[in-house]
């Protein structure tokens, strides 16, 4: 039987897969996206974020540019935000 993963726990997986993506870009777009509002999210948007990260990077930079119509299931608040997000601090990692 599966244990329940802690909050902190998920929180750690999801920071790591969202600052690596595959590219440069996305790395930065993903992942501070993902720093910047991860610790206030519900398990909703945990579950919404979770997912993509599943997807193509190509995807999810062309939903958050506008140039890609995302899909109905990633449509909302948090794509939203995504889109708005127009300044990342970057430290180095």
């Amino acid at each position: 039987m599966d244990e329940p993963v802690s909050l902190d726990h998920r929180l750690r997986r999801l920071q790591f897969r969202a600052w690596h993506r595959g590219t440069r870009e996305a790395d930065l777009m993903i992942g501070g996206f993902a720093d910047r509002y991860a610790q206030g999210w519900d398990d909703a948007q945990l579950r919404w974020f979770e997912s993509l990260l599943d997807e193509q990077d190509v995807d999810v930079m062309g939903w958050a540019f506008g140039t890609i119509v995302a899909p109905e299931t990633f449509e909302g608040p948090m794509l939203d935000a995504l889109k708005k997000l127009d300044y990342v601090a970057v430290a180095m990692r």
